[in-house]
């Protein structure tokens, strides 16, 4: 099993190999490892796609070290995956009679009498 994200190039399936990251403000792309989280200013790419990359004229590439084989399934991450799926085919239908809770917040009181008028979602004290 590879790696549970793909590519960030349109229509490439191929295993994340490496991020890429821009850096604006230098005019620089920094070339790395594969992160931990995809984040979302960041680009996954595959072996092939990070060897071929490719930046606008003026801007300067960053290689960090990358690994020689594409990283293999983290244990972590499967048994992630198990447990939501888990807990995903848990039954959380109530039992009949039992009562539910759809939300541990509190209710918004009215506002107290002789508090103004309102004006949409702001309320005008009188002083």
């Amino acid at each position: 099993m590879g790696s549970l994200r793909t590519c960030s190039r349109s229509a490439c399936q191929r295993p994340a190999f490496a991020t890429l990251t821009y850096v604006y403000a230098d005019s620089t792309a920094v070339l790395g490892p594969l992160a931990t989280y995809a984040e979302p200013h960041c680009y996954d790419l595959c072996a092939q796609h990070a060897e071929t990359l490719t930046v606008p004229r003026g801007w300067e590439v960053v290689h960090l070290m990358l690994p020689s084989t594409p990283p293999g399934p983290n244990p972590d991450d499967l048994l992630a995956l198990a447990d939501a799926v888990r807990e995903a085919g848990v039954d959380r239908a109530p039992e009949p009679g039992q009562v539910t809770q759809r939300s541990s917040r509190t209710p918004i009181e009215p506002p107290a009498e002789g508090a103004g008028p309102r004006r949409g979602h702001l309320r005008i004290l009188k002083e």
